[in-house]
């Protein structure tokens, strides 16, 4: 599934049908839930019967697409499926039990209530909430997909605006390697990642660089009256900030995910439990900075698309291995250099344990629990990631 997103260009009366839409589909979730809830046992056919009952209850709802109520009940069915799944597969920690949406910023169409204009650049809405046509903003070659082939379109609410994304059903296509390598990846909070080649790739630490800005702005909202507009443009600001941020992070690991696939035929990396580390307090706001699940789900995406194998390995004891005698060299966090007293080998400490990674991988296969199915890659010494490969505009976010 491809996803292709576009900017709207939005009236202000469309931006209220536009949240107005957001909220029926957001109040037709829960509804369904707490119907599921309410009456233990009921299967898909009584919560989509449930969906036609409320839809002739309330005048509101009926005025949004039946297709878009249906994909809010889809939902639903998604994460009640993953908590049962969870529940069998006896999941340790929070196994996921559904709960009601706040803040839904999204509402999902599937393949009716809008329609296509033959320039491809406007979308018209036609169901009952008033939205009607918007122009769509962006660099996509959409011309070269069928309508047919288009399944769902999303309009999204973000702090800089509205935009329609549309979700094409086509094969993802291969594209040839530059190289064949293999490398391991050590991720760490001193650099973005050390491979096993002795490469670092430097933390580019967006959200500590824009933390000033972002204070600033938060403090702003305080001093404006409760329900003004000064107070409303002033959290749109600082809204602004944050996703300026996320974005950052993104693209980051965006073209260092590609770089990496693109020079290797396998590459691995360490089955971190990031949401178990995020809850240390001194390292908790680093940690959710370098976004390495980001970074994962980018290697895995670009994996596919390159033909490159990942493996994802248990970071147990990584660290504290030499890498060349494979004894136990036992050192504290701070100690950033890995000296063995066996055989003598010197390297710095997450070089050598990104090549324990490498080595793990080729002699295991990778952890069993992992969701990653393989490759190894490696980067090239001498030059940054982003010098050796073009951004990644081009490229699909729908990963």
């Amino acid at each position: 599934m491809l996803v292709l997103e576009y900017k709207a260009v939005i009236k202000p009366n469309q931006a209220k049908a536009i949240d107005e839409a957001i909220r029926t589909s957001q109040f037709v979730r829960n509804k369904v839930l707490r119907y599921w809830m309410d009456n233990r046992g009921v299967g898909k056919k009584e919560l989509y019967q449930y969906n036609t009952r409320v839809r002739a209850e309330y005048k509101f709802v009926k005025d949004l697409n039946s297709h878009a109520c249906q994909a809010s009940v889809e939902n639903v069915e998604r994460a009640i499926n993953r908590f049962f799944d969870n529940c069998k597969n006896n999941k340790p920690g929070n196994i996921g039990y559904p709960r009601f949406k706040k803040d839904s910023r999204s509402v999902e169409y599937k393949v009716s209530g809008w329609k296509l204009h033959l320039s491809k650049r406007r979308i018209t809405f036609s169901d009952k909430k008033g939205i009607g046509e918007l122009k769509l903003l962006g660099k996509w070659d959409f011309h070269t997909y069928p309508i047919e082939l288009i399944k769902r379109v999303r309009i999204v609410r973000r702090a800089d605006g509205y935009y329609v994304q549309f979700c094409v059903k086509v094969d993802a296509t291969c594209e040839p390697r530059t190289g064949d390598g293999q490398v391991g990846l050590d991720v760490g909070l001193e650099y973005f990642y050390s491979d096993s080649n002795g490469h670092h790739e430097e933390n580019p630490r967006f959200l500590r660089k824009a933390e000033k800005a972002i204070k600033h702005a938060q403090r702003r909202i305080y001093k404006k009256e409760r329900g003004t507009n000064n107070r409303r443009k002033a959290r749109g600001r600082y809204a602004r900030k944050h996703l300026r941020v996320s974005r950052q992070r993104e693209e980051h690991a965006k073209r260092l995910a590609r770089c990496v696939c693109k020079a290797n035929a396998l590459v691995a990396y360490e089955d971190l439990n990031v949401k178990g580390l995020a809850t240390n307090r001194r390292l908790a706001k680093s940690i959710n900075d370098v976004a390495w699940t980001t970074f994962r789900r980018c290697l895995e995406y670009f994996a596919l698309k390159f033909n490159t194998k990942v493996v994802a390995v248990a970071p147990h004891y990584t660290s504290q291995k030499c890498s060349n005698c494979r004894e136990t060299v036992k050192k504290s966090l701070s100690t950033r250099t890995h000296n063995c007293p066996h055989c003598g080998t010197v390297l710095q400490r997450d070089v050598n344990a990104a090549i324990n990674i490498l080595l793990k991988a080729k002699s295991t296969g990778g952890h069993p629990g992992s969701n990653a199915w393989g490759v190894e890659t490696s980067t090239l010494l001498g030059t940054t990631l982003v010098q050796q490969v073009p951004t990644l505009s081009q490229e699909s976010p729908g990963f």
